[in-house]
């Protein structure tokens, strides 16, 4: 059998790089879809909370309990979310990277906040009700994110804000600062899901509204757990293309 020539043999490189150019998307209206999407699913589960749950206070009740949903959505899922993203931004690929860690590390903090806001809302609610905490497959997966997330940001403060830490240091870390990321993201969409799950069970109990009769209210839920979902995969597809990383740079304003 003869060779195929070298036009033929081009051939597939070309159709490839053809085909991978089509499934290109640009970084920016991906990141607007995206910011959409995030600021959707914060909508969804303020208006789960309020049209069907009962609405918000600081009472103790289950309208206190109200703000955890809420809090954990916008900061573990959309707020995080948004900070990991920010080193793909192409404005960070030049110059500086001290205010994007800034930025990075503010991001996170707020999302951290918002996160230990959302869990002293449960906390207040089961204890002024009588119910045990950390019983359930979800609160145990939650109060380990939580607690992965806090030690996450506190080595990222250490290795890449403080000036004192070492280049090598700084190296040996960030393939281990960048893996978590994702890990404690996804973990988080895993925690919100599975907590969605369950406040449906507790809730729809009666006979006209049980869960598995699927009234509007486990509709408009279980979307919103298929909308968080999407999000989480979306932003780890983002950190995982290699043409939306920040290129590496030995230049003395990279290793700022």
């Amino acid at each position: 059998m003869a060779a195929p020539s070298d036009e033929e043999g081009a051939v597939g490189p070309r159709c490839h790089h053809r085909s991978t150019a089509m499934l290109d998307v640009p970084f920016l209206p991906f990141c607007a879809f995206l910011g959409t999407l995030g600021l959707l699913c914060v909508a969804m589960v303020g208006t789960w909370c309020q049209h069907w749950r009962g609405g918000f206070s600081l009472d103790g009740s289950s309208r206190t309990f109200n703000w955890h949903p809420v809090l954990m959505v916008t900061g573990l899922v959309v707020l995080y979310g948004a900070a990991a993203l920010v080193y793909r931004i192409p404005n960070t690929w030049s110059g500086p990277k001290l205010p994007w860690k800034v930025l990075h590390g503010s991001l996170a903090l707020g999302a951290f906040v918002l996160t230990v806001l959302g869990l002293a809302a449960v906390f207040c609610f089961h204890n002024s009700q009588g119910t045990p905490n950390m019983y359930s497959l979800h609160s145990w997966m939650g109060l380990g994110t939580v607690l992965l997330f806090s030690c996450q940001w506190a080595a990222g403060f250490g290795a890449f804000l403080l000036p004192w830490a070492p280049t090598w240091l700084r190296a040996l870390y960030k393939p281990i600062h960048v893996f978590f990321g994702s890990t404690i993201l996804m973990l988080s969409v895993a925690s919100c899901m599975s907590g969605i799950n369950e406040k449906l069970f507790f809730s729809l109990k009666n006979g006209t509204m049980e869960y598995k009769l699927l009234p509007a209210e486990a509709v408009f839920a279980n979307t919103l757990g298929l909308l968080i979902l999407i999000f989480g995969v979306l932003v780890v597809a983002a950190l995982a293309r290699p043409s939306w990383k920040r290129p590496d740079s030995d230049s003395p304003d990279s290793r700022q």
